[in-house]
């Protein structure tokens, strides 16, 4: 199923954000162990997030859709969580089966998990390792790929833990399994990573500890035994989303794009702090907060954008945002080198393979290295006019429909299915900007 991306000479307008992906998971997730009916507006209704939703539902909690985006979740409290009858599928859900496995480490019940291609070719030993040192039995492979089955234990043990990455999924994990460990579970992050759980969990009611070290080092801690309280909230939007809306008004020859309700979090900025040090101008107003989250509206127009070597201590602050990065790259004077990001490596499939593919198939040059990429900018529009192989990863494919909208000629993709786990809407918004993307081949 190609669809095409086509030069146009205008992106303009005005959206609202999608619900953050990474809250929404966490959102069903704390709501369905909590005691009481909790209610969210703005919930991303991605395939990811649905797919999390109906993980709780299975194993106990009550998951409501009462509207667009609204939702209510009932949680199991006291009576924990209970082994579902049916094999859990996250589908392409990294997120979702990375911290359901920490949650369901502390009930005793057995569940399957599985999920489609591309998830059961990432690894998962990276969360499973710490889990098993708190008494998680699992049936997985060596190499620690789903399919497998998981059984929990009510007398998991807390541990202390330096995960080798910086990964909030994993800290997410083991911090949720700790939730029901006996003792205090501690996280020792050597740089920091998003830290969406810990700021949730406080909302949930829950006594989290941060204390900070040396450089970007930070120590998480969280007493288990404590019961999480249900809460109203609203979900903010996601910056990872709105990063391809500021993209598309930054490389446009006319552009003037206004995103709404975007989450501010320090964990999350490094695509945005990257954009102005390559020469974009971002308009950011304050509108308030929400899920203990600020939020800001973000505005982008036509920039001229320099190449440049990416700071590490920006890289996990962006680390879904390297596609993205490798569009306005493309269209930047000069040379832009990402280190420290070898992480690309094990998402929904090498991003760093996929990025420097689509570059090259669209007569940009780039070159990968072991734990990033090089690209050597365009100084304008790229050439365009190749067919890029998305590899089922959500953000190749937006990221090379954002890169035809503005250059040479148009850009192709092989595949836009998977688009609608993270975003979608994304189609309707670009639509709205000006874009003209449809089916079929240039």
């Amino acid at each position: 199923m190609v669809w095409t991306s086509r030069p146009v000479s205008r992106l303009h307008g005005i959206l609202r954000a999608p619900g953050d992906k990474s809250c929404s998971h966490r959102a069903l997730i704390m709501g369905g162990i909590a005691h009481g009916t909790s209610q969210f507006t703005g919930l991303l209704e991605g395939d990811d997030v649905l797919r999390t939703g109906a993980a709780m539902q299975a194993l106990g909690a009550t998951v409501t859709r009462t509207g667009a985006g609204q939702w209510e979740v009932t949680g199991t409290g006291a009576r924990g969580l209970t082994s579902p009858a049916a094999s859990l599928d996250f589908g392409n859900s990294g997120t979702g089966s990375r911290l359901m496995m920490g949650l369901m480490a502390g009930y005793a019940l057995t569940v399957e998990l599985c999920g489609d291609a591309s998830l059961s070719a990432r690894p998962m030993n990276r969360i499973l390792t710490p889990l098993r040192q708190m008494g998680l039995t699992d049936t997985a492979e060596p190499h620690g790929r789903l399919p497998f089955r998981l059984t929990g234990s009510a007398a998991l043990q807390a541990i202390t833990y330096a995960p080798p990455q910086a990964s909030a999924q994993i800290k997410s994990a083991v911090m949720l399994a700790g939730l029901n460990a006996h003792g205090t579970t501690i996280v020792e992050e050597a740089k920091p990573s998003r830290d969406h759980t810990e700021r949730m969990l406080r909302g949930f009611g829950a006594e989290v500890g941060v204390t900070r070290g040396a450089g970007q080092a930070r120590t998480i801690s969280l007493l288990g035994g404590q019961k999480l309280s249900a809460i109203e909230a609203a979900i903010p939007g996601d910056p990872s989303s709105a990063a391809f809306l500021i993209a598309a008004g930054l490389i446009s020859p006319d552009g003037n794009v206004l995103v709404e309700g975007v989450m501010s979090n320090p964990t999350r900025s490094g695509f945005y702090d990257l954009a102005e040090l390559m020469g974009a101008r971002l308009g950011a107003e304050d509108t308030g907060d929400a899920a203990g989250e600020r939020l800001i509206d973000i505005q982008s127009g036509s920039a001229a954008l320099i190449g440049r070597n990416v700071p590490e201590r920006l890289v996990p602050s962006m680390i879904d945002e390297f596609p993205i990065l490798g569009v306005l790259a493309a269209f930047a004077t000069g040379e832009t080198v990402v280190t420290g990001a070898e992480e690309l490596r094990v998402k929904e499939t090498d991003r760093v393979k996929a990025v420097v593919d689509m570059l090259r198939a669209n007569g940009v040059e780039a070159e990968e290295r072991e734990d990033g990429f090089v690209v050597q900018g365009c100084g304008g529009p790229p050439p365009g006019g190749g067919l890029v192989e998305t590899r089922h990863d959500h953000r190749i494919a937006m990221s090379a429909l954002i890169m035809g909208t503005a250059s040479q000629k148009p850009v192709s993709v092989d595949d836009i299915s998977m688009i609608d786990t993270s975003y979608p809407e994304f189609l309707a918004h670009m639509a709205t900007l000006g874009a003209d993307i449809s089916e079929g081949a240039a």
